[in-house]
């Protein structure tokens, strides 16, 4: 088993910014892709970001220019940094990993997730 631990959410303006961490810990020796998801109340969970051990990455293109993810593997823990935020973004974002490569798929270890708002 894998847990995900989320931090970094929050309420902030628009244009503003946020950097997501998520620590992952138990059964991680094997773990590849790690990765972000987001879902908005009565909308479906949505991919957001994700990155692969090696380096590879996919994003949604609502979000790409404005999101970097990135990985500390010494560290077990993937990073959302969040620039020009928009009131849109606003959802719960959830943590995401599995042992598999592909990105486009998401993985079998889900975090509880954090909120992040963008309003004025």
């Amino acid at each position: 088993q894998v847990q995900l631990v989320e931090s970094g959410g929050g309420l902030v303006q628009p244009g503003g910014s946020l950097r997501l961490s998520c620590a992952a810990s138990g059964n991680i020796f094997r773990l590849n892709i790690m990765g972000w998801y987001r879902q908005a109340p009565g909308k479906q969970r949505e991919l957001v970001a994700c990155i692969t051990s090696g380096g590879n990455t996919n994003y949604a293109d609502s979000v790409k220019g404005r999101f970097t993810i990135s990985r500390d593997n010494a560290k077990n823990t993937v990073y959302l940094q969040m620039n020009s935020l928009k009131p849109e973004d606003t959802a719960v974002y959830y943590c995401n990993a599995g042992l598999h490569t592909i990105v486009v798929i998401p993985g079998n270890y889900w975090g509880q997730g954090t909120q992040v708002t963008v309003s004025s």
